[in-house]
Parts: C-alpha cells; sequence; structure tokens
C-alpha cells in the first residue's frame, strides 16, 4: 500500500473552508478513484491554519496515477484559500493496524 501526503497551509482564518471543501468535494471524488483505500485530515493543534492529508492507495500505480492526473484539479480547487502551493509526496505503507498492513521485515 502506498500513501500520498498533501501539506497545506490555508490562508488565516480559512482552516475550516478548506476543511469543508476536502470533506464535501475531494472525499467523494478520491473515493471513486481506482486503487483508492483512505483517507485522513490532520490539523496541527499549534498552528490551525496547516493541514495535512493522506490518502491511501493500493499500489503504487494507483498513486502514481492520482498523483500525475487528478491531484492538481484538486488543488487547483483549494488554491483560493491557501496560503502558499501545497506540497505532495508519496510514501510506501510499511505498516497500519487500520488497514491491517504488516510488513514482514527480514533480519
Amino acid at each position: 500500500m502506498f500513501a500520498s501526503v498533501v501539506e497545506c497551509q490555508s490562508q488565516t482564518g480559512r482552516s475550516e473552508q478548506v476543511g469543508n471543501k476536502l470533506n464535501n468535494n475531494v472525499l467523494p471524488f478520491l473515493q471513486k478513484q481506482p486503487g483508492f483505500v483512505d483517507f485522513l485530515i490532520l490539523s496541527d493543534q499549534t498552528d490551525p491554519e496547516r493541514l495535512l492529508c493522506i490518502s491511501f492507495w493500493i499500489s503504487q500505480e494507483d498513486a502514481d496515477e492520482y498523483n500525475s492526473q487528478r491531484y492538481y484539479a484538486i488543488t487547483d480547487m483549494l488554491k483560493p484559500l491557501l496560503e502558499s502551493p501545497a506540497t505532495l509526496k508519496t510514501f510506501e505503507v510499511n505498516a497500519s493496524t487500520a488497514h491491517r498492513i504488516a510488513i514482514d521485515r527480514a533480519a
């Protein structure tokens, strides 16, 4: 499984609007994408304008497809509410109790 991690900084006082767009527009869109597993929105307790969004994908190909074909449509929708452009990084998921994934580590 793979995770795409997006970090964004909303404009002052706009984090709730960004969160609403993520819940109401982005999540339903992601749920229709091939290989989509789950989506988390994390807010920073010390900086309420900072959000991390983590989407989980079955394969790297699914994550790459989303990143190259659909990510920019989503960030364009959020752009008017963001202080600066969002950043995107992709990671391989090594373990997840929420998804019942455990990767055997050879010693």
